[in-house]
């Protein structure tokens, strides 16, 4: 899963909330293997220039990452984040299964 999150009106308030409320709640999903956040540069070569900050969150499996966000920290994750990046846009969010090649 991938959640790409726009440039926040005010940084502060988004790293804040981010990093001390959502990241720790994420982290208690049943299931949950690594998340990793990438912040600071993020250069696009398709020339999107409004990209704040990535987070991506590894399951095992689909059905394993469905499990956790049907469950109550799931639920609570996604509440959290509408909290944090809830406005039209702020945020997009990928779930999907990848194979390595």
């Amino acid at each position: 899963m991938i959640a790409i999150y726009r440039t926040p009106a005010d940084k502060a308030v988004f790293d804040r909330h981010y990093f001390e409320i959502h990241v720790p709640l994420a982290k208690t999903l049943p299931g949950l293997l690594k998340y990793e956040v990438a912040k600071g540069d993020i250069l696009s070569t398709t020339g999107h220039d409004d990209v704040y900050c990535i987070g991506t969150l590894h399951f095992e499996t689909m059905e394993v990452l469905k499990a956790a966000f049907a469950s109550e920290q799931g639920r609570a994750c996604a509440a959290d984040r509408k909290v944090m990046a809830g406005s039209e846009g702020a945020v997009q969010i990928y779930v999907f299964d990848s194979v390595e090649v």
